[in-house]
C-alpha cells in the first residue's frame, strides 16, 4: 500500500479545481484502495467512477517516480455529465467535490440495486402490482457513506417548557464560517454556537402548542472516518455586486479531535490526522488557482498540476492566510481532509 509514484495531472485549461480534489482523494487511503479495487470489479459501462478507477489505476502503476498523467478520459466524461463544468471557466473546489462524491455514491447506490434485482429476477421473486420488487427501497449505504459520512443533531430547547426536541441530518463535508486570526477548532465551536430564536422568528413548541423563544445549536452525532471541512471564504459583498475571497488567516493543526459532539455521540474521542489540503491561490472565486498539499509517509507533497516539490510540514503555516491586506492576492486552506486513526 505505500505510494511509490509522485504523479501529476495535466491541466486541461482551468481543471486545476479538478485536479486538486483529485490528488487529495488519491492520498486519502481508504478511498484510493475502494477506487482502485471497483477498477478490477468485472467491466462495466463508462461512468465518472470507471473513469476516475482508470486514472487511479494509471497513477498506482507508473513506473516512473515522478512522472505527469493527462486525466483527459475523466475531464471529458465529467464535461459530458454536468454541464457546470463543460467549459473552461475556473470552478469551485469545494462543488466539485461534493459533485464528485455524491455522483460516485449514486452510481454505487444503482449498481447494488441492480444487482439485488438480477439476483431476484434468477430467483423467481414476485413483482407487486406496479411492476417493483417487494425488496426494501431504502437505499443501503455504500463505501462512499461509510467514510465520509457524519450525522449532525440540531437540538432545539423551548425556553418556556424547557422541552428539548432534536432533527439529524447527514453530511459528507462540513462548510465552516471563518474570521480573522482564529483556528479550525475556534470556527468548529462557532459552526455549533447557540443561537437564540426569538421575536419574528418564534420557534413553534408542540408541547406548548403555540410559538416560544427557544434555544438552537447544532453538534457533531456521528463522525466520520474522513472528516472533510470546507472553509467558506467566498462572501458575497452587496457593495461590490461580487463574490470576494477572505483570506483570513485559520490554523489548521496536523492533528485535531471535535469538542463540538454531542451527549450521545457515538464516538466522540475520535482523533483525526491530516493527510490532505486543497488551497486556492489568488483573490476571488472565479479568478485564481488551486493546489493541493498531500501527506505520503512521513512528509509532505505539493501537487501543482503538472509540478510536484517536497515541503516541510512547517511550510504548511504559509496556507493558513493573512493576518492583514485580507484584499491581495492569498494562498490558503480551503478544503481540509482529516482522516480518522481508528
Amino acid at each position: 500500500n505505500r505510494i511509490r509514484n509522485n504523479i501529476c495531472l495535466t491541466n486541461f485549461g482551468n481543471t486545476c479545481y479538478c485536479n486538486s480534489v483529485l490528488q487529495a482523494l488519491y492520498f486519502c487511503r481508504p478511498f484510493r484502495e475502494k477506487v482502485l479495487a471497483y477498477k478490477n470489479q468485472p467491466r462495466k459501462k463508462e461512468n465518472l467512477l470507471t473513469c476516475l478507477a482508470d486514472l487511479f489505476h494509471n497513477i498506482a502503476t507508473q513506473k516512473k517516480k515522478v512522472g505527469v498523467i493527462p486525466p483527459k478520459k475523466f475531464i471529458t466524461r465529467l464535461r459530458k455529465e454536468n454541464e457546470l463544468f463543460d467549459n473552461y471557466m475556473q470552478q469551485d473546489a469545494h462543488e466539485f467535490l461534493n459533485y464528485l462524491l455524491n455522483t460516485i455514491a449514486d452510481i454505487l447506490h444503482e449498481e447494488k440495486k441492480q444487482e439485488k434485482q438480477n439476483g431476484q429476477l434468477h430467483n423467481g421473486s414476485i413483482n407487486d402490482d406496479n411492476g417493483n420488487s417487494n425488496a426494501n427501497d431504502m437505499p443501503e449505504p455504500t463505501w462512499v457513506h461509510e467514510m465520509f459520512q457524519g450525522t449532525l443533531t440540531n437540538e432545539t430547547r423551548c425556553l418556556n417548557c424547557e422541552t428539548v426536541s432534536s432533527k439529524d441530518e447527514d453530511f459528507l463535508d462540513l462548510s465552516v464560517d471563518v474570521e480573522q486570526n482564529t483556528s479550525i477548532t475556534h470556527c468548529l465551536r462557532g459552526f455549533s454556537n447557540t443561537e437564540t430564536l426569538c421575536s419574528e422568528c418564534k420557534y413553534y413548541c408542540e408541547v406548548c402548542c403555540s410559538k416560544q423563544e427557544a434555544q438552537k445549536r447544532m453538534k457533531v452525532k456521528k463522525l466520520p472516518m474522513i472528516l472533510a471541512l470546507h472553509l467558506k471564504r467566498f462572501k458575497y459583498m452587496d457593495q461590490l455586486h461580487r463574490y470576494t475571497k477572505l483570506s483570513y488567516r485559520v490554523v489548521f493543526p496536523l492533528e485535531l479531535r471535535l469538542f463540538n459532539t454531542s451527549g450521545d455521540a457515538t464516538n466522540p474521542e475520535r482523533m483525526y490526522d491530516l493527510v490532505a489540503v486543497v488551497v486556492h491561490c489568488g483573490s476571488g472565486p472565479n479568478r485564481g488557482h488551486y493546489i493541493a498539499i498531500v501527506k505520503s509517509h512521513d512528509f509532505w507533497l505539493l501537487f501543482d498540476d503538472d509540478i510536484v516539490e517536497k515541503i516541510d510540514a512547517q511550510a504548511i503555516e504559509e496556507f493558513y492566510g493573512l493576518t492583514s491586506d485580507i484584499s491581495k492576492n492569498s494562498e490558503s486552506g480551503y478544503i481540509l481532509f482529516y482522516q480518522s486513526r481508528d
